[in-house]
């Protein structure tokens, strides 16, 4: 299951590292995939990721998000 968000403030290679990082911590998250070139982040899990957990996550590593909607 992929799950997109917009995110905000990334500027370079240090944010994407960061928000990753963050990520990384979340249990289901199986992969990670963001661009600061496109302020995207795509999020792969094997079942429904929790909204919140990963907008928390991306808020903790500076950066602001919202769910692209479908």
């Amino acid at each position: 299951m992929n799950t997109e968000y917009q995110v905000t403030g990334m500027t370079c290679s240090h944010c994407e590292r960061a928000i990753a990082s963050e990520l990384d911590q979340l249990s289901d998250v199986e992969a990670i995939d963001v661009s600061a070139a496109t302020g995207r982040l795509l999020v792969r899990s094997s079942v429904p990721l929790d909204d919140a957990a990963v907008l928390a996550a991306v808020e903790e590593a500076g950066y602001t998000a919202a769910r692209v909607k479908a």
